[in-house]
Order: C-alpha cells, then structure tokens, then sequence
C-alpha cells in the first residue's frame, strides 16, 4: 500500500513537472507563430516572401534561447547571493535588456560578426541568404542544446560558429578569415582567465582590508566607499563604450572622464549613507555583505542593459541581412535593422529569460560556487573592467566566459584560503596538544578574531617554537592533502569548459549541414 502511495505521488510529480515543461514549449512556440503571423500580415501584406517569414521563425528562436542561456550571466550572481529574488532578477533583466536593444541597439549591424569570413567571395544574394538562415539557426540550436545541459555558453561563438560553417559549405575553405579565427579561439582561455584573475584580486582585497579586520565595521566605513564609487567609475565608462556606443561613439578617455566625474559625485553621496547604515550594524561578514546589496542591484541592471544593446544583434544581426538581401537582391557589409527586426530580438530574448533562464541563473549563481554578496560585487566588477581592457587591446572576449570564469576564480581563491586557514588551525593545535582544551579553544578563537598582523604574528611565533617546518616534502604533500576543501564544484567545471571548447566547431558543422539542407529545398 506504502510503495503505491510513493507510486502515485513519484507519478503526479512527474505529469506536473510534464505539464509545466510542455507550458514553456507552447509559450514558446506561440511566441514564434505570432512573428510569423506578424511578418506575413503587417510587413509582407502585399507579397508574402516565404524565405523572410521563415527566417523572422528563426530569429524569434534564436532570441528565445538568447534570453535563456546568454542573459543569465548578468543576473546570475546577484541571485546566487540574494542580492535579488529570481523573480525580480527576471523583471529586471527583461527590462533591462530590452531596453538596451531598442534605445541603444542601433540601426545598423554587421551581417559578418567578427569578420569571420569575407563576403565579398559570395556573388549571389540567394546563397548569401541561405548561408545566414543556417548560421541563424545552427546558432540557436546548439543554444537550446546547451541550455538544456546548464552550460552557460557564448551566444557571439555560437553565431561565429554557424557563419563560419555556412561560409565555408558556399565558399571553401578560402572563405574564412582564420587569423580572426585564431583570436577567438585564444579568447576561450584569455577571457576566463582574465575575469578569474581580477575577481579574485578584488575578492582578496576585500578580505584584506575590511572581513579580515578586528573592527570591520570601521574598516568598511572607509574601504566601501572607495569601492563602490570605483564600481561607478567602471560601469560609467563601460555603458558608455559598449551600452551607448550606437548612440554616442567616444574614446576611452571621454568615457573615462565622464565615469570618474560620476564616481565622484557617488563617492559623496555614498561615503554619508554607508556612515549611517553602518552606525546600526553588529561587527559581522553578514553586515559588510549587506552594504553591497544595492551596488548589485544597479550592476546587474546595468549588465543587461549593455547585453541587450550589444548582444541583440546576436539574434536580429541574421534576420536583418537577410531582410536587406531580400529587399535590395544584394549583399552588404552592414544591414539596416527595421524596428520590426529589433522587437522580435528584444521581446524573445525577455521570453526567453522568463521561460528558460531560471535554470541557468540558478547554475551561475549557485551550483558553481557559494556566492556571498561581496564575492557577486566582485564578480561584476571584473566583468566590467575585463571587457573595457579587452576592448582597447583589440581581444575578441565573451562576456560569458568572462562572467563564469570569474565566478570559478572566486571561488578557488576561497578554496585556496579555506585550506590553508584549516592547515594553520591544526597546526595550533598541534603545537598546543598538551594544553587545557579550554585554553586551545581560547587561542584558536583569539586567533579567529584577529587581524591578518596578528594571525601573521601567531604564526611566526609558532614556527619558531614548532618542528613543523622539518616535516618532509613527502610528508608536506599529504598534509596538503588532508586539509583540501573543494568548494569548486569540478562537474560544472569540466562540463562548461568542454561546452566552450565544442561551441564554435559544432555550430560551424551543423550549420554546414543545414546549408546544403536548405540549399537542396530552395534549388529548383
């Protein structure tokens, strides 16, 4: 009777969670039945162009999975932290992101990203349309694949892939730029490593100059605003060379300029509300970590609003040159994007997002690696200053990779500490094995409670006393051992690298493969 009773429940679980899958679905398949209903009956009245209206389908799936994969990046860490509810992370990001598109997305676009291949050695529009269609697309599914992996991937790679698959079935091999190649390839490492590096060396310093203090209240009083108002000066300068840049194209140093004249107003400002938050708080983590609760807030708006006015062109920068080639039976290095075009990118990828990004942003922000607010604050702040120092240097980043791989570098930095703090603590005790067990306790919480001086102090006293450092490197390597933590979970972190590596080869065959598919349809 017991295991029917389980039988029963496992089953109603399973038709709910069934139902609530095949919700998402239809939401998203109705999504893409209306722009086709839209084109047919408002922008092709006169002629329906059956290539056009299929590939605004197209379009509208590729910002779906935009939305679902690709987004959670911005949002991710403010959620993993609780800096925001998913809910408000979601409303947010939609927002956000949409706008981006529509006041910042511009009215032109590339119909090459990066420059991947030439198009100049394609003569004829019909194949030039055909080869977008399978970029468009290929891109999309192998978004959707990854997604349904939980592997946050690079939506720009993805496109990249597909045209350079589609470029090379029309073209050759000859079609391919493959120094560009070269560039993007290298940024599968220098974009992770990048974002890693600098998040944890602001992680670090966080640590050392206020958690690590006996009087962190006071400490943050000082240091935070300091921070914040960097934080300000960073993202000032990053929405206005990559958020604004169709709207308002300056160089670093304009941007630079207005970004500090900003962070100083902010540091005013902030400098008086952080005094008087913190005249309230208890001298704990938890209180510094509430001071940046805000700054994440405003970070992860800002993140999507860049995403939305840059990356859209992901999803509308295909459907836009195909609507050009279309319309002008040529074929041009950048296509004017009809508003039409730019609601449809922005619209799927907010649906999307709704949808789909709840899975994603729980990976970012949670699965990967324990985020507290401080370590989010640093995670966004290394995305900002990793694009803006990619982009003077002329280095093809993914801010996805960006995003991810300075969520893994916070999270080995804690790794690396964890253990080595734990190693420190078995050495007190030790060196005092002989001792009161109230007395260790004592010197171990005296020792929690110092200062990073003090705690250098202890251990210099205790090394000059000890035998430990006479132990043998055979003996050293598996003390190491007994202390290791991981706090990185390696799964994820083995999945998402290979997700990385396969995005731009596995599009390029796939939409390789949908080229000669179509080809074949449309050739009479």
């Amino acid at each position: 009777m017991l295991g029917k009773i389980v039988m029963d429940n496992q089953i109603l679980q399973n038709k709910s969670f069934l139902q609530h899958d095949v919700f998402k679905a239809l939401a998203a398949f109705t999504f893409i039945l209306g722009v086709i209903y839209f084109v047919s009956a408002f922008i092709l009245p006169e002629s329906a162009n059956p290539i056009l209206i299929t590939a605004a389908a197209f379009g509208a799936y590729m910002a779906i999975n935009i939305g679902a994969n690709d987004v959670a990046n911005n949002v991710g860490p403010a959620v993993g932290s609780k800096a925001l509810t998913l809910g408000g992370a979601i409303v947010i990001a939609a927002i956000f992101e949409s706008a981006g598109a529509l006041i910042a997305g511009g009215d032109v676009v590339s119909t090459i990203k990066k420059g991947i291949i030439d198009p100049t050695l394609i003569t004829d529009s019909n194949t030039f349309i055909w080869l977008m269609m399978a970029a468009l697309l290929a891109a999309a599914i192998w978004l959707n694949v990854a997604t349904a992996l939980n592997a946050p991937v690079s939506t720009t790679h993805s496109i990249v892939g597909g045209v350079l698959g589609a470029g090379i079935a029309a073209g050759g091999f000859g079609i391919a730029n493959w120094t560009v190649f070269g560039k993007i390839a290298a940024s599968w490492v220098i974009s992770p490593v990048f974002g890693g590096v600098i998040a944890a060396l602001f992680l670090y310093l966080i640590k050392r100059t206020i958690t690590y203090k006996e009087d962190r209240i006071a400490a943050a009083k000082k240091i935070v605003p300091y921070l914040i108002s960097f934080m300000v000066w960073v993202f000032s300068t990053y929405l206005i060379l990559k958020g604004l840049k169709k709207l308002w194209k300056v160089d670093i140093f304009i941007a630079g300029g207005v970004g500090f004249a900003i962070a100083v107003v902010t540091f005013f400002v902030v400098t008086a509300l952080i005094k008087k938050a913190a005249s309230r708080m208890e001298n704990t983590k938890e209180s510094v970590n509430n001071l940046f609760t805000l700054p994440l807030i405003f970070s992860a708006a800002l993140l999507s609003f860049a995403h939305g006015a840059n990356d859209v062109a992901n999803a509308v920068g295909p459907l836009a040159a195909i609507n050009d080639a279309v319309l002008t039976a040529g074929i041009v290095q950048k296509a004017s994007i009809p508003i039409w075009v730019m609601m449809i990118g922005a619209i799927g990828i907010s649906i999307g997002l709704a949808l789909y990004g709840p899975k994603l942003i729980k990976t970012v922000g949670s699965e990967i690696t324990e985020l507290t607010k401080i370590r989010s604050f640093c995670v966004a702040l290394s995305a900002a200053i990793t694009v803006i120092i990619a982009s003077q240097l002329g280095l093809p980043v993914s801010s996805t990779h960006i995003a991810v791989g300075a969520i893994f570098g916070v999270g080995f930095l804690r790794e690396y500490l964890k253990n080595n703090y734990a190693k420190r603590i078995d050495e007190i005790r030790d060196h005092h094995k002989h001792d009161e067990p109230e007395k260790v306790e004592a010197l171990l919480k005296e020792f929690e409670l110092a200062s990073m001086e003090t705690k250098a102090k202890i251990l210099a006293d205790l090394k000059a006393k000890t035998a430990i450092t006479r132990l043998t490197g055979k003996e050293r390597k598996s003390l190491k051992k007994g202390y290791k933590q991981e706090l990185v979970k390696r799964s994820h972190l083995y999945k998402i690298a290979t997700a990385w590596i396969v995005t731009v080869p596995l599009s390029g065959i796939l939409a390789a493969f949908l080229f000669f598919t179509i080809r074949g349809f449309m050739l009479p």
